[in-house]
């Protein structure tokens, strides 16, 4: 409870003699007695939270502040989660690849874009391959094409010291993959 009453003051925090109240559906009391707010919130079984320290007098608000911090910590959640799945991974290829090795990482960007990921494709330059960017180019479209049914290329290839790259977007929401549905009749269908 202690780490919750640094962000916001509540109720006995409140130490001072007015404050410019909001009220429970957010509409203005106005400026009042800190005690009669108090009061106020006790008989709605709200808290009052100091929610403009920094106004003269302060902005408080009847809410209830249990609540407002689970919502609080439910949004932040969902935001962490957003920043994740936006996540960029990354897979190198390089010049003379086999087709083998071309499939197998190949599979890898199409899992990646699948789950929502962007995937950095990069084309690793030896000695003097790096004088035939051409053939990293070739490969870069080739991956394109290949995934053409799940992501897009977010801009053309291009060169960084002795690396080709490309970006490679998701064109469609991430496939959850949790756990696979059923509809009614089949739950309830008897096994033969």
């Amino acid at each position: 409870m202690m780490a919750i009453a640094k962000e916001h003051k509540i109720n006995e925090q409140i130490r001072v003699r007015q404050v410019r109240l909001i009220d429970d559906e957010g509409g203005q009391v106005g400026i009042i007695d800190t005690r009669e707010a108090m009061g106020m919130a006790r008989e709605k079984n709200l808290d009052l939270v100091m929610v403009g320290p920094t106004a003269v007098p302060p902005v408080c608000k009847l809410m209830d502040y249990g609540r407002f911090r689970y919502e609080q910590q439910q949004n932040e959640k969902e935001n962490r989660k957003r920043v994740r799945a936006q996540e960029v991974k990354a897979i190198k290829f390089r010049v003379k690849i086999d087709d083998n090795d071309f499939q197998t990482k190949t599979n890898h960007v199409r899992r990646f874009l699948e789950e929502g990921h962007k995937v950095k494709v990069t084309i690793m330059f030896r000695g003097r391959e790096r004088t035939h960017p051409e053939l990293g180019e070739r490969i870069l479209h080739r991956v394109a094409e290949s995934l053409a049914d799940i992501g897009t290329p977010e801009g053309g290839p291009a060169i960084a010291g002795m690396d080709m790259n490309m970006i490679m977007t998701p064109t469609h929401r991430p496939v959850k993959k949790d756990r696979p549905e059923t509809s009614d009749t089949e739950a309830t269908a008897p096994s033969a």
